[in-house]
């Protein structure tokens, strides 16, 4: 996977019909930064074809979660959810002129982290 951003474009019959857009943030941490369908194309499983490939590649290179950021008032907030991820934060970006974005941290775990076991045998427990 390069530096900097990573793209993945779709096509239906030879026609790009969507986009991601996606770049590490911290090791093994990345940020989906876009994902766009054409509004005629929604509805016909093409973005989660798209974040399906996304997860793909990122699992591919040893990624543990994916985060996004997506304005809290916007639809999409259910599809990411749909798709696995949960809110795990909130950030207002001040975006100038008085304007901000007003948006929910979501995060999709793409591996599970290692746990820590101790396995004791009967004849352990019985002493």
């Amino acid at each position: 996977m390069g530096a900097g951003h990573n793209f993945i474009v779709v096509y239906n019959a030879a026609i790009p019909v969507g986009f991601a857009s996606f770049a590490e943030i911290e090791p093994t941490v990345f940020k989906l930064h876009k994902l766009y369908v054409l509004l005629n194309q929604q509805g016909r499983g093409i973005g989660n074809f798209t974040i399906d490939q996304v997860i793909a590649e990122l699992k591919a290179a040893g990624a543990t979660a994916l985060r996004l950021n997506v304005n809290r008032h916007n639809k999409a907030k259910s599809f990411y959810e749909k798709s696995g991820f949960a809110v795990i934060g909130e950030e207002k970006i001040d975006i100038g002129s008085g304007f901000f974005m007003d948006d929910y941290v979501m995060e999709k775990k793409l591996a599970e982290t290692a746990g820590t076991f101790v396995l004791t045998s009967e004849a352990e427990k019985n002493g």
